[in-house]
């Protein structure tokens, strides 16, 4: 351990640089890892930071897909120890958090009194504040926002070292730029998020096969409002009259008085994932189970799999425990581990309702031309939100994912450029959570002019000393 230290400045231990990688492991930094676990060692962080010079990147759960939360030239702040609930109102639903807790334990803390968060990830393990640094959106996005807008208020520490109290009606401008800021404003200390009431420990899901993409926009526009959650999955290896084809999962809340076994199906030995799958092949297995498939033939054998399986179970209505529907990432524990020896990106477009079916076909079939398919799409709809660097649209997005070698590596990356074309020529959007390839250029062509004047304004206010810096940032904007 080196000790620096500064004149009149706290001390600060910095480790040995390790390696620090992101989510799809495509890309890594060597880099001193610091720990902070009060809200005083934050702040003595960002003091020894503005005084020295240095660069640090504030990183949560470390789900990013991309390079969001690495930093190639200074420090990381890992905020996953400074993660205490601290307060929990049952009459309000309002629970109060420290920024590095997990949606783990707000869903597992909220459960059981019959709360749910509003809006989840695909997987438990993301912070808090990595949340609303992104601005995560869920599968109910289209019916009830982006999580940001169901913070009530938090304390911020900004990058010079101040720290204010937000909410819509004070510091307002902060409030909307930190959310949605990825971090490049300063650091989500105590929450006040407001959790949504549930009469039930299940919902009723409703899997539907569709045999198209025209099939996929019908059924979401004609079912979306009498829906709670809505996802689709698509075979991206489809062609033709089946382009895009898949399997939607319609997702219903129960009403109050509806389940009988209300609220004992809430107890969370009742809600956790199972531990082996089909009660039988232990989870932590199936990556390794998957592994020999994970080349484009075989990845084409198991969508056409899945779409059999689909037809079979098509309009056959179950009921599914929240974690259960909600967390279809943390089945198969490091099933990215299946790209290996290479590794994975996530590339995701929002594009407006209006241009959304035939901006997703044209990737689709560019895809094809090009030869590289991906092997996980997932279908979305979505609404605007108020925040200053949304990716949300009135519309759709696509998930897509990659695999990455070092034969395709090149050629990847030129057709991510090329699908950039089409989403920009449909007036759409990207997400940074989950970006690896975007460019400069790009982001500067679909975020609005003043919203990044004014996002500028905010970093020199804010930042006055460019402190906080992460790969991606450095990639997008400098």
């Amino acid at each position: 351990m080196a000790r620096k230290q500064v004149k009149g400045l706290p001390f600060l231990n910095l480790p040995k640089a390790t390696k620090v990688e992101a989510w799809g492991m495509n890309s890594f930094s060597n880099s001193p890892v610091l720990f902070p676990e009060s809200e005083e060692e934050i702040q003595n962080i960002f003091i020894w930071a503005n005084q020295t010079g240095s660069k640090i990147a504030l990183r949560g759960g470390g789900n990013s897909y991309g390079d969001a939360a690495i930093n190639s030239d200074g420090i990381v702040v890992d905020l996953t120890k400074f993660n205490k609930v601290l307060d929990f109102n049952l009459k309000t639903g309002v629970m109060v958090v420290q920024s590095g807790a997990r949606i783990k334990d707000l869903w597992e803390t909220g459960i059981e009194n019959g709360f749910w968060p509003p809006v989840v990830s695909g997987t438990m393990m993301p912070t808090l504040g990595g949340a609303l640094s992104m601005n995560i959106h869920g599968k109910n996005n289209f019916k009830v926002g982006t999580i940001g807008e169901h913070i009530k208020q938090f304390s911020f520490l900004t990058a010079k070292g101040e720290i204010l109290e937000c909410s819509p009606k004070k510091n307002s401008d902060l409030y909307y730029s930190a959310i949605s800021g990825f971090g490049m404003l300063g650091c989500f200390l105590t929450i006040h998020i407001k959790m949504k009431p549930i009469y039930s420990g299940k919902m009723k899901i409703d899997p539907v096969y569709v045999k198209n993409f025209e099939e996929m926009f019908s059924y979401f526009e004609a079912h979306f409002k009498d829906a709670d959650y809505l996802v689709g999955w698509v075979d991206a290896f489809a062609s033709g009259k089946s382009l895009g084809r898949g399997q939607i999962h319609k997702a219903t809340n129960l009403k109050e008085g509806e389940d009988p076994d209300f609220p004992g199906n809430c107890l969370l030995e009742r809600q956790h994932l199972p531990s082996r799958l089909f009660y039988v092949i232990p989870k932590k297995w199936m990556w390794i189970l998957m592994w020999p498939f994970s080349f484009p033939l075989g990845m084409r054998l198991i969508n056409f799999a899945k779409c059999i399986a689909s037809m079979l179970v098509n309009n056959k209505a179950y009921y599914q425990g929240h974690a259960e529907y909600a967390f279809l990432l943390d089945y198969v524990p490091n099933w990215k581990f299946i790209y290996k020896p290479g590794s994975m990106i996530q590339y995701q477009v929002f594009i407006p309702k209006e241009n959304a079916k035939s901006g997703f076909e044209e990737i689709f079939t560019l895809c094809q031309k090009r030869k590289i398919v991906n092997y996980l799409s997932v279908f979305k709809k979505h609404k605007p939100d108020p925040f200053l660097l949304t990716h949300s649209v009135d519309g759709y997005s696509m998930a897509m994912d990659f695999p990455v070698t070092k034969s395709n590596r090149e050629e990847l990356w030129k057709l991510c450029y090329e699908m950039d074309e089409i989403v920009l020529k449909n007036k759409g959007k990207f997400y940074f959570a989950k970006d690896s390839t975007l460019r400069k250029q790009v982001v500067e062509s679909f975020f609005p002019k003043e919203n990044l004047k004014k996002f500028f304004t905010l970093k020199k206010k804010y930042d006055p000393k460019n402190i906080l810096q992460t790969d991606l940032y450095k990639r997008v904007f400098l």
